[in-house]
């Protein structure tokens, strides 16, 4: 997935409202941008660390710079909850997730659950379908250790439940954490955060989701679905 260019860096001011932070540009100029992550960003919202932001280029947009890239740890952690079905979709296309490579179709956004709807459903004729549900992940608080949710995610465990469900009927069911993370090589929930989660994911592998985590390659030009990591289950 290759971002709008030029990107704009500068240096974070403070992040409120869940959705607006304030940047001083590198151009010596102070803007408000959309922040579009609804979560707590943790170590990710502090003020004087570097960011970059992709502009829309549109001058009737209220707020046409948009948060993108926070640098954190010497490398770069991606914030925008939107970019992972971005770059899975990229993934998908290219056959770059060798578990879930070769199925006929890829259908984003389909209706399924409790009014829900599945990132991805994957078909192919004489397989069971795959629900594929992707998460964004970019909280380390440990070196190494990729986390999520970095709030409480009840509407995560949801979907757990809703894969479970699939995977109860006879189809595939995965569960694929994107670690927009450049810093890390192991992955786990964050039980202090939502004890809730941690379970449910636990639950929801031992009946049969299949639980994914991959890292990206990332730049301020571009990130990239990259290697695998492990689930620490710890």
């Amino acid at each position: 997935m290759r971002f709008p260019q030029p990107m704009r860096h500068g240096v974070l001011l403070r992040r409120y409202k869940r959705f607006l932070a304030d940047v001083a540009l590198d151009d010596g100029t102070e803007t408000t941008v959309h922040v579009p992550n609804p979560g707590a960003m943790l170590g990710l919202n502090m003020p004087g660390l570097g960011v970059w932001c992709s502009d829309s280029g549109s001058a009737t947009r209220k707020l046409p710079l948009t948060l993108e890239l926070v640098e954190s740890g010497g490398g770069l952690a991606g914030v925008n909850t939107h970019n992972p079905n971005r770059i899975v979709s990229e993934a998908l296309t290219a056959g770059a997730i060798a578990e879930v490579k070769g199925y006929a179709s890829v259908r984003p956004e389909v209706k399924y659950g409790e009014a829900s709807r599945i990132d991805f459903l994957l078909e192919d004729p004489g397989r069971p379908a795959c629900w594929l549900e992707v998460k964004n992940v970019h909280m380390m608080r440990t070196p190494g250790l990729a986390e999520f949710p970095d709030c409480i995610a009840a509407r995560s465990a949801k979907h757990l439940r809703e894969l479970e469900a699939m995977v109860a009927k006879g189809d595939r069911a995965v569960q694929l954490f994107v670690v927009q993370r450049t810093d890390c090589d192991r992955f786990d929930t964050a039980g202090d955060i939502d004890k809730v989660y941690h379970a449910a994911l636990r639950h929801a592998a031992d009946a049969g989701v299949e639980v994914l985590v991959y890292a990206c390659a990332m730049s301020a030009e571009e990130v990239t679905l990259a290697r695998k990591l492990t689930w620490a289950r710890g």
